[in-house]
């Protein structure tokens, strides 16, 4: 009820205007007039824009008679008949953007209230769309242009949330995929993907085109189902080696948008109760779409609209996290400057998640707490609290982790003073002595984040725990011998769903510290490190002729003639030794008819008779 009173209260700048239009009117017009007219204008202006993601939180927040009010809402006119103009258009939108701006600040300075209000993992609407973040940052007219007038025009499409249709994409047309209800538990429902039959053939022969080695196989394929999700998000992947990031990231939205369409009625993507098994190959699409969005966005400079798609990752399997977006949550929170979300959920999940034992989020905590206790409107009391909570998680992440402090100073080209860099705790030997696993982490994290340690304020915050650290170091407290042992009896291997996202995000550091296990084996970008434990639905159908075990003389002959087959059909039955010979002699004689074939088939082509063969010796 709060936040419906709130979106009211919003609209009141918008509808004082019309609600005295709406008075004056009102004997001559029906009685819920009063409402429509603040209605049109809002929605009129979205129609008009093409914006449909401005007001887009509405939906799962407002019961069903309000909907109802909206689709009636929608055919009515104003109450003085008039039509919107551009000059009413640039007026609301500046006063759209004033609104915006105070729910910006109100979401700071009321962070407490709010966000307490809704689950953690909720995800807004019109957090889901690059074009609001952006238009935060340089304006409704810089980004928008002058698309209005072509979206007047633009042929109907379907709308959704992930991504906008473009005029350049194919038709759409139903492609085979279509997600199911599977179970309910406990107010949680669980969904699937599932692939029709002709869908399936279409994936055989992608994976045929994979195996080819071949990008204009794929090409091929996608001219023939481009909506084919597999396929644009490895033909992503080969875009994005080749420098066209453009094209990259125009794939992975065409396969977010192809995804979407076939959404079950009732997934929802804000409730952050609906699941997704990864172990299913059908539903690992639609992960790794959203992952590879979500980078693109942050690159572009949209860390907000980033968070929210790693915050929707998450909420559909937030027990496995199969994608292990833990490790990049913090980094999203920290760039769009959403504070009190990373520590809110530190609070939430540390007694059962043990998020402390992360590197990324040891020292990502402390250091929101830092830039909140930064911020002039807050209290002092929250100050000094902020103060106090950033200087004792950043020294127990310092104990807990010394290996960050050094490459994380060289990433920031930061030289130590001479006691930090000649003590033997934060020296080299602390790099050198620790697991594998934990040198993953802590590459990766130095890696995707030493950008924000550059602020002078920080590194003198960072110093001034340092010292304090080593103080403890030299006094031998316990907590530094029990943080040694937790090093060496912890991070021994690190699960398959860390090195999937080391591989997903390209860390030179930390793919450069991969185990063997993992870089000797393919990684192909549509299903990179699939699960040991799959749930198959369907399997691919085996090949009747098996290439890599002929002889290069079959290879040749199948070169020649396709439906050659010298080994001839699998044996599925009897004595293997028994039937050597025959098999030997049956394909010797499948040889010599194959020769005659080819050799009957031959033409020669009779020279050009001459009948002066003497000649006039003059050249043609």
């Amino acid at each position: 009820f709060a936040q419906i009173t709130a979106e009211e209260l919003e609209d009141e700048p918008l509808s004082r205007e019309e609600r005295a239009d709406a008075r004056l009117s009102e004997r001559d017009a029906a009685g819920g007039n009063n409402e429509g007219a603040v209605t049109e204008e809002t929605e009129g202006k979205g129609q008009k824009d093409g914006e449909e993601a401005e007001q887009p939180d509405r939906t799962p927040v407002l019961s069903n008679k309000p909907r109802k009010k909206k689709k009636k809402r929608k055919t009515k006119k104003t109450s003085a008949g008039e039509t919107l103009e551009d000059n009413d258009l640039e007026d609301i939108d500046s006063l759209l953007e004033k609104i915006e701006d105070t729910n910006g600040l109100s979401q700071q300075t009321q962070s407490g209230v709010i966000a307490d209000s809704r689950p953690l993992l909720y995800v807004e609407h019109r957090n889901l769309n690059p074009e609001n973040e952006l238009k935060r940052y340089f304006g409704a007219r810089a980004v928008l242009g002058d698309q209005r007038p072509r979206q007047r025009q633009r042929q109907y499409v379907r709308s959704t949330w992930l991504t906008a249709p473009k005029n350049t994409w194919p038709r759409y047309s139903k492609t085979g995929i279509a997600m199911q209800l599977v179970d309910t538990r406990r107010g949680v429902q669980y969904f699937t993907f599932e692939h029709h039959r002709e869908y399936q053939q279409v994936q055989f022969k992608f994976l045929d085109a994979v195996e080819s080695m071949d990008p204009n196989n794929i090409v091929l394929l996608l001219q023939m189902n481009p909506y084919h999700v597999d396929s644009l998000l490895q033909l992503s992947d080969v875009c994005r080696m080749q420098e066209d990031q453009e094209m990259a990231r125009d794939l992975i939205e065409r396969a977010l948008y192809s995804l979407e369409c076939a959404f079950h009625p009732i997934f929802s993507l804000t409730s952050g109760t609906c699941r997704l098994d990864y172990r299913r190959p059908e539903n690992r699409a639609f992960f790794l779409a959203l992952f590879k969005h979500l980078m693109f966005l942050e690159k572009r400079g949209c860390p907000r609209t980033a968070l929210e798609f790693c915050k929707l990752i998450l909420s559909l399997d937030p027990e496995n996290d199969p994608l292990c977006v833990l490790l990049l949550i913090d980094f999203l929170s920290l760039r769009a400057r959403e504070y009190t979300f990373l520590t809110r959920m530190f609070q939430e999940w540390e007694s059962h998640r043990n998020l402390s034992q992360l590197p990324n989020f040891a020292f990502s905590v402390p250091l929101a707490y830092f830039f909140l206790s930064q911020q002039e409107e807050r209290s002092e009391l929250e100050l000094s609290q902020a103060r106090e909570r950033a200087a004792r998680l950043i020294q127990l992440a310092l104990v807990m982790f010394p290996s960050v402090l050094m490459p994380l100073l060289d990433h920031c080209s930061v030289q130590p003073d001479a006691r930090v860099a000649s003590h033997s705790f934060f020296g080299l030997n602390a790099q050198i002595s620790q697991p594998p696993a934990l040198n993953q982490l802590t590459s990766l994290y130095v890696g995707r984040t030493h950008s924000l340690w550059k602020d002078p304020a920080v590194m003198a915050w960072l110093e001034t725990n340092v010292h304090e650290v080593l103080r403890m170091v030299d006094a031998r407290d316990p907590l530094v011998e029990e943080s040694e042992h937790k090093r060496k009896m912890r991070y021994q291997s690190a699960p398959r769903n860390i090195y999937r996202h080391v591989v997903l995000s390209e860390m030179k550091e930390a793919t450069a510290a991969l185990p063997l296990e993992v870089t000797s084996q393919p990684v192909m970008g549509f299903d990179p490190l699939p699960p040991l434990d799959s749930v198959v639905s369907y399997t691919r159908p085996e090949r009747t002729n098996h290439p890599s075990n002929e002889s290069t003389l079959s290879l040749f002959f199948r070169s020649l003639l396709p439906n050659f087959n010298l080994q001839g059909d699998i044996r599925h039955d009897g004595d293997e030794e028994a039937g050597a010979g025959q098999d030997l002699n049956q394909g010797v004689n499948r040889l010599m008819a194959a020769m005659r074939d080819m050799l009957a088939n031959i033409q020669f082509q009779e020279p050009p008779r001459d009948d002066n063969p003497e000649g006039d010796g003059d050249w043609d």
